[in-house]
């Protein structure tokens, strides 16, 4: 029984929620621009854990770096950077 809860919860896709932001993995190229252009390394970069849901439905692993778009009303959208731990 607990096996059919855990698949059923799986499915179920947090970003449509609309409570969630929208989550994006960067890729290997594009963390290594980022890093650069903000001239950190990802130890420097808050962190995100790797068992949060949204870092377990992008299926990023540790050293990932994610970056998230958050709305504002004064800035509209602007992202945010997290590395995975």
């Amino acid at each position: 029984m607990a096996a059919k809860k855990k698949e059923e919860t799986s499915e179920f896709d947090i970003f449509l929620s609309g409570l969630v932001p929208r989550h994006e993995l960067l890729s290997g190229e594009d963390k290594a621009d980022l890093l650069k252009t903000l001239n950190v390394a990802a130890k420097q970069l808050p962190r995100i854990k790797e068992d949060d849901p949204a870092v377990k439905q992008l299926q990023a692993k540790k050293g990932d770096v994610i970056k998230i778009a958050r709305k504002s009303l004064s800035a509209g959208e602007y992202f945010y950077y997290r590395v995975v731990v």
